[in-house]
């Protein structure tokens, strides 16, 4: 879980929420639920960030540990966007949420 929160020279406050986990479903086999949020004190519809909760991302990933520093992995995310931002996404014909398929290697040394 990590969780930062953020304050400029205006006044404006935003809060960052990001949580995952690992689920062992065997030795190499890792099943990982995520999610992240953003919460800012003001509106501010040039970045398209609302008030109060302005975005969601949460996810599923599915990873094989070929060793513990390389892993390849799967997964699908749905994000979305609330309050004014979502506004006015949905008015420049855009959608305020949406389906991505996600695949990458997780890697460290």
């Amino acid at each position: 879980m990590e969780a930062t929160a953020y304050v400029n020279e205006q006044g404006r406050t935003a809060f960052r929420l990001e949580t995952e986990y690992d689920l062992l479903l065997t030795q190499k086999l890792i099943l990982q639920p995520r999610m992240e949020m953003n919460i800012y004190s003001q509106r501010d519809d040039t970045r398209d960030v609302s008030s109060g909760l302005s975005d969601l991302e949460a996810g599923l990933r599915l990873r094989y540990e070929i060793r513990r520093e390389f892993a390849p992995y799967i997964g699908i995310d749905w994000a979305s966007r609330f309050g004014s931002a979502a506004n006015n996404i949905r008015t420049s014909g855009k959608d305020a949420e949406g389906i991505a398929f996600v695949a990458g290697v997780r890697f460290w040394f």
